[in-house]
Formats: structure tokens, sequence, C-alpha cells
């Protein structure tokens, strides 16, 4: 799945969320998955994809990911909900 994607990864249901933004989605999650990213998704365990968007253009994706950062945590949780309510890690999805 090698196109612009906005993702959240989680530390587990309602735990620590990540919102971000890649090209290139398999591989941006299995670094996440796998600690090879330092940083926030690293120090809080933040290894399930639990929601992720496609989009046609990069500067879409971006704008949309600057939209859910600066939003409130209880809007990223219900983005969450809505499409995900058993907070099921969707990686397996996404590599097939």
């Amino acid at each position: 799945m090698k196109c612009p994607a906005v993702y959240i990864m989680a530390s587990g249901r309602n735990g620590s969320l990540y919102t971000g933004v890649t090209s290139d989605l398999v591989n941006r999650v299995d670094e996440h998955r796998n600690g090879a990213i330092r940083g926030f998704t690293q120090r809080y365990g933040c290894k399930a994809l639990v929601w992720f968007e496609v989009h046609d253009e990069m500067a879409a994706a971006i704008l949309r990911e600057k939209q859910i950062k600066a939003g409130s945590r209880r809007k990223k949780l219900g983005l969450v909900e809505a499409s995900n309510p058993q907070w099921r890690d969707l990686f397996e999805e996404i590599v097939r």
C-alpha cells in the first residue's frame, strides 16, 4: 500500500495515541512496530495500527494529519471507535 496515508497508532485500547502521515503505510507501521523509529511511539509503546485513511495526494494527507492533530483526544478516539470499535491491530489488513 504505497500511497499517501494518515494513520493512528495506539499502545492499547484507549491508551497512548500517535497520529502520523506517510507515503508508505506498510513500511512505516512496520518501523513503529519494531521500534525502529525513535520518539513517541517507541517511548509509549504505540505498536498497533488502529486507524488509517488513504489519500490521492500527499498534500491532502498532510492537511488531514494537521487537522487530526489539532483536534482533541476525544475526536481521535471517536475516529478509531467509528471504524474499529474493537481496537484491532489493522496491520495484517494492509499487508495482504
